[in-house]
């Protein structure tokens, strides 16, 4: 065991991690020139092109250093806040982190926020300056911002370039030297964390774990602490860049576990794996279900995929086993599914993954986060809502409680005023503001989780140039004046466009959604009325004309009396039509309320 060290890499997005992890690999020889790529851990083709890592990547390398032989276990993390539960997991599983900061943008809000999970779980870090190569760079200041932020000396922190390969020996002999060899006893009854699982088609769920106490063997009976089910270890192996079968894992190295596992929802990260037949009484701390975030609704444009579009969902489900979802049907699309996000980020890659994957087309409907509503009846018990259809009756509701997050954001000192105008704008109160360097200010805010789901982080980077980086933490729920927007056509409402909105905003939002909504449905024979509703008062009103022949263009001269005749007669006609006829949405309505304020 002391020649094992486990390891993560943590940063903000697009500080360079995946890129480290390449060269890392390249300098233990772990791949061979023709299995060289980059980004060579982030195997799905989003990830290449978005350039940002969605899912943690293991891998083992075997490195010598001064004689002696090493076993490095690497585990590469997402930088994105949507996805940083799977991070803390990560960290968790790991003795040591190595802590990246780009020498061009210095630190962000992430790279904070990581840092105090892995200063939590008693991480050994090892700063990296990375991208020292390029033209803007700025190392000694972002040295200094490093030492304030973490209190080790100027000589701890390694410059590095993971593009041209400088300083990697020196991380590599810093990870050796300064992360400490794993503790655990290999005679203690076995206790493994799960730290992700992949889908294999073909064998079921293979989960990742680092072995705390104990050892694991091939073929022997295993429990899940947390789900209480039990499997037998078909096959065991360590992570190499191809899996290595192995007989035994003992206590602090990390590995495989396959066990024809067919469900996803039995495999949950930061789960705990132990002995049937010498089992440990205690599951390691800090293990909780990840909770959706954000809820929209999926619909296939052509109901008849219905079923299609559900054996999709299940199977993608596998793969991210943060993704939940419940069927349910709307009167303007048919049948779907209401479908729970970590965040706007994580609901954009599902949507993609859907189109690539499973070339499924399909209308996501506007995305609300989940309320508690209490009402006269019953006003202990909580009702979750996170559908608005959901909400009951305003007569009967005593209070409805939303979501508040703790949200940090980094900015330059610029954009201070711009930044605090857009978060009060956005229903928040300013509770901190601390100047990490002459220039570098740190904001943290109280704010609904409902005001940022929408376009937030979009206006976040247009009102800071791009400077401004961003990190929340769910807090509470609390009272806040909520009311139902409908929206009605031909005063018949159309579900799908329904918004839980907050009361000052309703009658503005109201009014975009119904000019919104007035350019994209096309004209038909008849009028449509378009209006937003709370309850049965009406806030906002359009009308789509109607297309309209001209009757009287026969009538020359004459009387006047006639022409009114004609008049009234196309009247009733596009009175008994405006009964009939029902008004098609097209799909870009749904999409354009998201982007109400372009």
């Amino acid at each position: 065991m002391k020649n094992i060290r486990n390891f993560c890499i943590i940063a903000h997005i697009d500080h360079g991690k995946s890129t480290l992890a390449d060269r890392l690999l390249d300098a233990t020889q772990s791949v061979t020139e023709r299995e060289k790529q980059n980004q060579l851990l982030d195997n799905m083709d989003l990830e290449r092109e978005r350039g940002i890592t969605i899912k943690s990547h293991a891998i083992q390398m075997d490195y010598t250093f001064e004689g002696e032989q090493y076993v490095l276990n690497l585990i590469d993390t997402p930088g994105h806040v949507d996805f940083s539960y799977e991070v803390s997991r990560s960290i968790a599983a790991c003795e040591g982190a190595l802590l990246i900061v780009d020498a061009a943008q210095g630190t962000q809000a992430q790279t904070i926020s990581n840092l105090y999970l892995a200063l939590e779980h008693d991480l050994e870090i090892i700063p990296v300056l990375n991208k020292i190569d390029l033209p803007s760079a700025n190392p000694e200041e972002v040295k200094d911002e490093i030492v304030d932020l973490i209190g080790c000396k100027h000589e701890d922190i390694i410059p590095a370039s993971a593009k041209t390969g400088i300083g990697i020996d020196a991380i590599l002999e810093a990870i050796i030297k300064r992360v400490p060899a794993p503790t655990g006893d290999p005679d203690a009854p076995l206790q493994a964390l799960i730290f992700d699982s992949v889908y294999n088609p073909f064998r079921g769920i293979e989960a990742y774990f680092r072995v705390m106490n104990g050892k694991i063997h091939k073929g022997q009976e295993v429990k899940f602490i947390n789900t209480g089910k039990k499997y037998g270890a078909d096959e065991i192996g360590v992570l190499k860049l191809k899996q290595e079968p192995r007989k035994t894992i003992e206590a602090g190295n990390v590995g495989y576990i396959i066990s024809g596992i067919k469900n996803a929802r039995e495999v949950k990260v930061g789960d705990t794996i132990t002995s049937v037949d010498n089992p440990s009484d205690k599951a390691i701390g800090g293990f909780e279900n990840v909770k959706p975030m954000v809820f929209a609704g999926i619909y296939p444009v052509d109901t008849e995929d219905y079923e299609e579009l559900r054996a999709s969902m299940e199977k993608l489900q596998l793969n991210d086993a943060s993704l939940t979802f419940e069927p349910e049907s709307s009167a303007a699309l048919g049948f779907g599914f209401r479908c729970g996000f970590l965040g706007m980020l994580h609901m954009e890659i599902i949507q993609e993954r859907l189109e690539r994957e499973f070339d499924m087309t399909v209308i996501t409907t506007v995305p609300n986060v989940s309320y508690k509503a209490y009402t006269t009846a019953e006003p202990e018990k909580a009702i979750i809502i996170n559908n608005p259809s959901d909400l009951p009756d305003p007569s009967r509701i005593q209070r409805v409680e939303e979501p508040y997050i703790s949200a940090q954001i980094i900015t330059k000192s610029d954009f201070v005023g711009s930044v605090m105008n857009l978060c009060i704008e956005k229903r928040g109160i300013v509770k901190n503001q601390v100047y990490l360097t002459s220039d570098r200010v740190e904001m943290t805010f109280d704010m609904p989780l409902a005001e940022i789901v929408f376009d937030f982080y979009d206006r976040l980077k247009t009102v800071s140039k791009g400077y401004a980086s961003f990190d929340y933490q769910p807090t509470e729920y609390r009272t806040s004046k909520l009311v139902k927007v409908d929206i009605l056509l031909n005063a018949e409402p159309v579900d799908a466009l329904s918004a839980l909105i907050h009361q000052d905003n309703a009658y503005d939002i109201g009014k975009k959604i119904c000019g919104k909504l007035r350019e994209l449905i096309p004209r038909q024979q008849f009028d449509i009325a378009i209006q937003a509703a709370i309850g049965a008062k009406i806030i906002s009103r359009e009308t789509v004309k109607a297309v309209r022949k001209d009757v009287t263009a026969k009538c020359y001269g004459g009387d006047i009396s006639r022409k009114r005749k004609l008049l009234e007669k196309q009247k009733k006609g596009k009175k008994r039509m405006r009964q009939v006829g029902n008004v098609e949405i097209p799909q870009q309505a749904f999409l354009a309320v998201l982007k109400l304020n372009d």
